[in-house]
């Protein structure tokens, strides 16, 4: 499980209440107190049920439903290993050059991913190549689809809520120019507290923007490059094995889709 973005956003939590409490006027101190000022329900409403509410504007049913989802595969971090498919890929050559492509079928049985599954059944099933490469590349375009749509879900919630900050910000400025009296002394002199209170919202919308939505958005935006990754690595490996190539080449042409440091940690395993 990858804990990393919730660990950020409760450490990026607890420096923003540590500054806040932070009194070096007159030496190193904590003022508690100082929470109280940044605590405004009207506030919190604005921004956080104003983006909600733009979200679901924006979005369908069946996006909104899957939100519980998106977070599950944002904390698993194993779940797209490129090495281990680029064994398993291999092991699958040597079986087909020994005992066939027809051999590949009870293997393609015990798979758990339905695309390496799809993609071994085609092969089995004596599909063209270019047929098997075009239905492959189709269902990897419309996955690259569906998660672009997921991940703009999270950067759309990311600008909007910076946006209702500001509309809060406008709210509490209008309501305290309405109720402003500069002849009366009282009226001047709340005019500070009345400032804050204003401006708390742009920073409710900061907050949930660069500390919430946004890390949301670039851990799924990971997510998709490792899931892109590995199903690259299985149209490539699936063609080839048709084809009938050398598993030592062909784990040295899979191996070359990965980065330079992992690609250089499984030409040292594989040297062992």
């Amino acid at each position: 499980m990858d804990l990393t973005t919730i660990i950020g956003i409760l450490v990026g939590i607890a420096f923003i209440i540590n500054g806040i409490a932070l009194d070096t006027s007159e030496g190193v101190k904590y003022v508690i107190g100082n929470l109280g000022n940044f605590a405004d329900p009207p506030s919190a409403i604005i921004v956080i049920g104003g983006t909600i509410a733009a979200v679901v504007a924006n979005y369908s049913s069946k996006h909104l439903k899957a939100i519980p989802k998106h977070l599950k595969i944002m904390l698993d971090g194993k779940k797209f290993d490129p090495m281990e498919y680029i064994d398993t890929l291999v092991d699958f050559a040597q079986i087909a050059r020994k005992n066939g492509l027809l051999a590949l079928e009870e293997k393609a049985n015990q798979i758990d991913d339905p695309f390496f599954k799809q993609g071994l059944m085609l092969i089995v099933d004596a599909t063209d190549a270019d047929r098997v490469k075009e239905m492959l590349n189709n269902d990897l375009d419309n996955l690259v689809a569906r998660h672009d749509e997921v991940v703009g879900m999270y950067e759309k919630a990311s600008t909007t809520a910076p946006a209702f900050g500001m509309i809060g910000t406008l709210v509490g400025l209008i309501n305290m120019l309405k109720s402003m009296n500069l002849e009366d002394s009282s009226g001047a002199g709340s005019l500070g507290a009345s400032m804050s209170v204003a401006l708390v919202t742009t920073f409710y919308g900061c907050i949930l923007a660069n500390l919430i939505f946004n890390p949301i958005a670039t851990k799924l935006r990971i997510r998709h490059s490792e899931e892109e990754l590995c199903k690259t690595i299985i149209i490539e490996g699936v063609l080839s094995i048709q084809a009938g190539e050398n598993p030592k080449f062909l784990k040295e042409k899979l191996i070359s889709f990965l980065p330079q440091g992992q690609r250089e940690a499984a030409s040292a395993e594989g040297g062992e």
